[in-house]
């Protein structure tokens, strides 16, 4: 490349989810699920650096360790189909999150590329067009274009945001088993029951009422195909974790600690698979750390920069190059 050519770059986080809460309700007439389930932002994240160069013709090249059926580069195309521009896009892409586990690191990976490419091509996004490019790409891509904690309902691409959860600490287990979703949810789907009660245990959990009891439905056909995940659940209570959960269709199982020490304890001594410690990320820190990476190519605010509450007006990040 000539000095004259442009060239941006920016390393940008990519986080995990869990789902506080996650409830199978029928199947719909497009096959799918209809869902009721609450998302959390949590501190696991993947790392994205992206090279950025306007050209005459697109060239998208990905070092990620041959992920299969690869997000980042679908996300960059519809992205840059949007925008109606070319560019040479260079994506270098560090996996943290494990893959297959319920934690939507493919998601969080193309929502990533979402947010950032409009910030350094100088061509902005509105947030709705961007969630609806990120629903042709997954059902929780939707989800990272906001972070925090958010209803999600239909197929989990409809959401409305919840108030933040309190600052938790946890341990997540990612077991070296792979759960399909498919067959997950062909085990499911015999035993799926009468709505109205899960609805109504579902809401109260959503309005934060004291006593309720999180649920994932998948729990109990998932724990019949693989009994493994249902002892490493048990193990985590028996270490003292409450709210223990598996995350999506699996297989990842995530519990609640008390203190920072206690889950560095837990970690450094478990045996069953990768351990990881994590907290709740919220919505106001999830954008903050976006506004951080991004802060050479985004026209912000230096006095609304110092007021988290302000994020919501910087958001998606608004390039310093648009016309």
């Amino acid at each position: 490349m000539s000095s004259l050519e442009i060239v941006r770059e920016a390393t940008v986080p990519a986080y995990a989810k869990i789902n506080l809460s996650l409830r199978v309700l029928w199947k719909r007439p497009d096959n799918f699920h209809e869902l009721r389930t609450i998302f959390q932002t949590v501190s696991l994240a993947d790392e994205l650096k992206i090279t950025f160069s306007p050209s005459a013709a697109t060239s998208i090249e990905i070092v990620d360790n041959a992920i299969p059926d690869n997000l980042v580069e679908r996300a960059a195309r519809v992205c840059l189909d949007e925008m109606g521009i070319a560019a040479q896009i260079k994506f270098v892409l560090t996996k943290r999150i494990p893959m297959g586990a319920g934690l939507g690191g493919g998601s969080s990976d193309a929502a990533a590329v979402l947010l950032a490419l409009p910030a350094l091509a100088g061509r902005p996004i509105a947030l709705a067009r961007l969630a609806e490019i990120g629903a042709t790409l997954g059902s929780d891509v939707p989800f990272f274009l906001y972070g925090g904690t958010a209803l999600g309902l239909g197929k989990g691409e409809e959401l409305y945001p919840l108030p933040d959860s309190s600052p938790r600490y946890g341990v997540l287990i990612a077991p070296d088993i792979h759960v399909s979703t498919p067959e997950a949810y062909r085990a499911l789907s015999g035993r799926l029951g009468e709505p109205r009660p899960k609805l109504a245990t579902f809401q109260q959990g959503a309005w934060g009422t004291a006593g309720f009891e999180a649920a994932n439905d998948f729990e109990a056909p998932v724990f019949e195909l693989h009994p493994q995940l249902a002892a490493l659940k048990q193990s985590l209570i028996g270490l003292g974790a409450e709210t223990v959960l598996m995350t999506g269709s699996g297989s990842s199982i995530f519990g609640f600690f008390n203190t920072k020490e206690t889950v560095s304890g837990v970690v450094q001594s478990w045996k069953e698979g990768r351990a990881f410690p994590f907290r709740l990320l919220s919505r106001a820190r999830y954008r903050q750390t976006w506004l951080r990476r991004l802060k050479v190519h985004i026209d912000s605010n230096p006095e609304q920069d110092r007021r988290t509450d302000q994020h919501d007006t910087l958001w998606p990040p608004r390039s310093r190059y648009a016309q």
